[in-house]
């Protein structure tokens, strides 16, 4: 949880329409292809709006993805601010001992402002190709990698940029990204829990894996909004914010040209057609809007992405007034109250077999060959149903997470891994379940068949690194 309260007022008294804030709310829960978890929205300085689709809720930190480049690039900022890093320095100046396995000229040309920009002269993603030169180094395995063309001079959405980025922070700090910043920005802007994915090597990802709270992402949008000011101290130096946020190479070109990704890109921000903003894989927002001096941030489970920008231009947007609204006190209410209760819909499914329970008081199923998605390893599920329900327990390669279906609603429970889940018997051979891992985006259909003796199981949202279920949550949960 976070140390202290932002402060807050009625949307009203910042000029933010509620009838906006609803039409927002009503479009996201009309669209079949977006699940969201979280919204807040601070105007002015002040929280205007917030809410959690439970069983999401505010304290929980969430995976946003790529959204943690946003962090990366403040950790490089306040490391450039100590005199530790310079953005204008050779990146192979920071790694000496590969000087003699990085022989290509534009690989060698490369600068720490190119990295921080994905303008490292790759002309596509690397992860794979670095990854497969060398699985125990990946900034060795990027450098070796010739860059397609002069760095500076080409856009490509490309991890292992800010995979090196961050790995320069770490060396140069001597400490991990969250150990850097937990005095630095966490403690001053009131972050509480936050933990970062690690790779083979030790190294925190920089390019993803960071699990924060969606009042995280807001309060470094402010930070950001505020030119690197929080509660009248500097943190960040104003030439970083003003870098960090500015395009440092254009974007638009084939199917982004048009789009919000096609507006430019920062220092490990994306320009938008609105501001600028952090962004995280399936709807993970951060967005800063100057103009309005407001700050969205957003946490979802949708790979339409551009939709939910373009919904919150359509109907957000218009909300911010030039200034206070009088006679707004009932719809400022009907908004707060609207926002306490937000939830998503449990699964379809009675809370007891429709014929005989005894039939699958111990049952033990195999994957179906079928299954759009398999799980990782050996695995099973086991369903041992009674009157009050069921307990279903996906057992995978010995290691079981329990998971009680309810009567009704969502039945959370905290280990191994945060869940929730629902669902029920949908005929009598059919039992069908939503598992929720609730420090991430993802939720995983099951679908057991007591004629077949056999489950199915699919992700909604692919997991864009496979896990273990039993890691699927912050890093604190998995070790």
């Amino acid at each position: 949880m976070t140390t202290r309260a932002l402060p807050s007022s009625p949307p009203a008294s910042q000029g933010v329409d509620a009838s906006g804030v609803h039409a927002f709310l009503d479009a996201l829960d009309a669209d079949p292809a977006i699940e969201p978890h979280s919204l807040m929205i601070m105007r002015h300085g002040r929280l205007v709006a917030s809410g959690w689709w439970a069983p999401y809720t505010a304290e929980r930190p969430h995976l946003l993805y790529s959204l943690s480049k946003s962090f990366t690039a403040t950790a490089a900022g306040l490391a450039a601010a100590e005199g530790l890093l310079r953005l204008d320095d050779p990146v192979l100046s920071y790694f000496p001992e590969l000087d003699a396995d990085v022989t290509d000229p534009r690989s060698r040309a490369m600068l720490v402002r190119h990295v921080a920009s994905m303008a490292s002269g790759h002309d596509a993603e690397t992860l794979d190709r670095a990854r497969a030169l060398d699985r125990d180094n990946l900034v060795r395995g990027f450098l070796r990698l010739p860059p397609d063309r002069d760095p500076g001079t080409v856009f490509a959405y490309n991890q292992p940029t800010t995979y090196t980025l961050a790995a320069i922070v770490q060396r140069v700090t001597g400490q991990s990204l969250t150990d850097y910043l937990r005095p630095r920005l966490f403690d001053p802007l009131g972050i509480g829990e936050a933990a970062w994915q690690r790779d083979r090597s030790g190294r925190e990802l920089g390019f993803s894996g960071l699990h924060a709270t969606t009042d995280a992402a807001l309060r470094l949008g402010l930070l950001y909004l505020q030119g690197g000011v929080w509660e009248g101290e500097r943190l960040l130096p104003e030439a970083w914010v003003a870098e960090a946020t500015r395009t440092q190479i254009a974007t638009a070109s084939g199917p982004l040209t048009g789009s919000d990704w096609g507006q430019g890109y920062g220092l490990q921000f994306w320009m938008s057609r609105h501001g600028y903003r952090g962004d995280g894989a399936y709807g993970q927002f951060c967005l800063v809007l100057p103009e309005q001096d407001a700050v969205i941030a957003t946490t979802a489970a949708t790979v339409e992405m551009q939709k939910v920008l373009d919904l919150v231009w359509e109907h957000l947007l218009p909300a911010f007034r030039p200034g206070p609204l009088s006679g707004a006190e009932q719809a400022d209410a009907a908004l707060a109250e609207r926002l306490a209760g937000l939830a998503l819909p449990p699964a379809a499914g009675k809370p007891a077999p429709p014929e005989r329970t005894e039939d699958w008081s111990a049952v033990v199923l195999t994957p179906d060959d079928s299954s759009p998605a398999r799980l990782r390893g050996e695995t099973s599920v086991e369903v041992a149903a009674g009157a009050d329900g069921a307990l279903l327990t996906l057992v995978e390669d010995g290691h079981r997470l329990e998971l009680r279906l309810p009567r009704d609603g969502w039945s959370v429970a905290e280990e191994p891994v945060p869940t929730a889940v629902s669902g029920g018997w949908t005929d009598a051979g059919t039992l069908e379940a939503e598992v929720v891992f609730l420090e991430t985006p993802h939720r995983l259909a099951v679908t057991c068949s007591l004629p077949e003796r056999t489950f199915t199981a699919h992700w909604r949202t692919e997991p864009l690194t496979p896990l273990p279920l039993r890691a699927m949550g912050a890093p604190r949960r998995s070790a």
